[in-house]
């Protein structure tokens, strides 16, 4: 008996890695190698078959063997148990096939070692688009999948008719800024939620959102309620971070209260949902903010050949490896760029040093670049009454309210070493300033969280604890630098990491 089930999650480049194995033992070439059409060629056929694919002779890798053993396991145990198998870094309907076969092929295997049918049902697929290029190309996939007709078939048999995709707003934030990935996540799930309904599927949209702004995290209320019109129909579904779950379902009351919020706003959601932008001329004012934004972003993060190592530096993004958490490596690849850095640690580290560069670099340059264009008060009229824009706004604004500049320039001063660097860095803060500023002209403020006076005296609150372990941490990172096998001192660095993050309120 199951109490809770679970749900698996594979990159999709490990299911290929997988089917490239099959494909070669078969003398049919490298499935990786295929184009799209000949893949869906090739697994269609496969999935009307009733014979199975891969031959037990087969001499694998451990790679590609753990990804085979876990469909085998999946097949024992079923859906009984088991919920959704998750693909991350999805970006083609091949993607989604891929596993589908390959369930159904361990299932085939078991259900002839059995010698009866495998317990349960097959799990849903669900593909899970992360860059903002697979965001831009989810309604497609989906469209694409839904028009094949073993697809559509086994959806209506197999899950009722139900189509679940998932969403993330970590990748898409490291990838493109928030401002791109906050518009693009809004288009996709548009667009996602008009293929289901061109093809009479329901649709559960996923969100994958992190616990800090800069990963999609924020009030759930007005998350739920600044979602696109049509993409909340009495179902949702979303990732609660692990440092989250302590805070918003630790205690019975809490938990209680966390449900309800939930529950009101998903009804709400559904039975009233969000206005729709009121002018197609907002739309093309959210693509020009969300262009200008991310070309700023880019610049600075990936083009900038001194970011990489005015990142090291200035936050203390290597020693986070010293703690013991996380149920994933900081990186995807064994690469030192940011593009294989993945977005926990790259926001975390932020987050304790206090700049939260991930939540608001390029935002201001977006706003600013319009508002010079003659604009501002459409923008204006946006954040008055279109949710989706306000809530946008609001979570800037907030993330800028915990971010502290005095105590960002003095790690820039005492950890950075080099002069281009520490300019780079004199440059970032004034380009914060830059965006509290356009962001109190958008929203009509005079300072940071006038209309949030509980959450200023919170952040106000905490400063006499969060700035001596700024303090602290800097100098420590300070000596640790130069007697890295000083275990007093890591042991020193993780309180502090562990009482700003509390303070802050996030890790990543």
């Amino acid at each position: 008996m199951g109490l809770m089930k679970l749900d698996l999650r594979q990159e999709s480049g490990r299911h290929s890695e997988a089917l490239d194995a099959i494909t070669k033992y078969l003398d049919m070439g490298m499935y990786s190698e295929w184009d799209e059409e000949k893949k869906l060629e090739f697994l269609t056929r496969e999935l009307k078959s009733k014979r199975p694919l891969v031959p037990p002779t087969i001499q694998v890798t451990p790679d590609v063997k753990e990804v085979l053993e876990t469909f085998r396991v999946a097949a024992e145990l079923g859906n009984d148990s088991l919920g959704a198998y998750v693909i991350s870094m999805a970006s083609n309907a091949s993607d989604v096939l891929a596993v589908e076969l390959l369930q159904k092929d361990a299932r085939l295997a078991v259900s002839g070692e059995l010698g009866r049918p495998c317990p349960g049902g097959t799990l849903r697929v669900v593909p899970l688009f992360e860059t903002v290029k697979d965001l831009r190309g989810a309604g497609l996939v989906i469209r694409k999948l839904l028009s094949i007709d073993w697809y559509s078939e086994h959806i209506i048999k197999n899950h009722s008719g139900h189509q679940e995709v998932m969403v993330g707003y970590s990748d898409s934030g490291k990838d493109a800024g928030r401002f791109t990935a906050a518009w693009e996540l809004y288009k996709a799930q548009e667009d996602v939620v008009a293929a289901c309904k061109d093809h009479k599927i329901k649709v559960t949209l996923f969100h994958g959102r992190g616990g800090s702004i800069g990963r999609g995290g924020g009030p759930t209320y007005l998350a739920i309620q600044s979602q696109p019109p049509g993409s909340v129909m009495g179902t949702l579904r979303s990732t609660e971070q692990g440092e989250m779950v302590q805070a918003k379902f630790g205690m019975p009351h809490t938990a209680v209260r966390q449900l309800e919020i939930y529950t009101t706003a998903v009804l709400l959601a559904t039975l009233k949902p969000p206005e729709r932008p009121r002018e197609e001329k907002w739309r093309n004012l959210m693509d020009e903010i969300s262009k200008i934004s991310c070309q700023s972003y880019r610049s600075t993060v990936y083009e900038n050949p001194e970011f990489l190592a005015y990142f090291h530096e200035a936050t203390p993004q290597a020693e986070l490896g010293f703690l013991n958490i996380g149920s994933r490596p900081t990186r995807r690849k064994s690469s030192t760029g940011i593009g294989h850095l993945r977005a926990i640690p790259w926001v975390f580290a932020w987050t304790q040093t206090r700049f939260v560069l991930p939540a608001w670099l390029g935002v201001g340059a977006g706003l600013k670049g319009v508002c010079e264009q003659g604009h501002t008060q459409d923008l204006k009229a946006m954040y008055k009454e279109w949710p989706f824009f306000q809530s946008t706004i609001d979570l800037i604004e907030m993330v800028l309210g915990k971010a502290d500049v005095p105590i960002a320039k003095h790690y820039d001063e005492v950890l950075v070493s080099d002069k281009n660097r520490r300019e780079l860095g004199a440059e970032l803060r004034r380009e914060l300033l830059t965006t509290e500023k356009f962001v109190l002209v958008v929203s009509g403020h005079e300072k940071l969280s006038e209309n949030n006076r509980s959450l200023r005296r919170l952040i106000e609150s905490r400063l006499p604890y969060l700035n001596p372990m700024n303090l602290l941490q800097v100098e420590i990172l300070k000596r640790l630098r130069s007697d890295d096998d000083n275990h007093k001192l890591r042991d020193a660095l993780l309180i502090t990491i562990n009482g700003i993050a509390a303070g802050m309120r996030n890790t990543g």
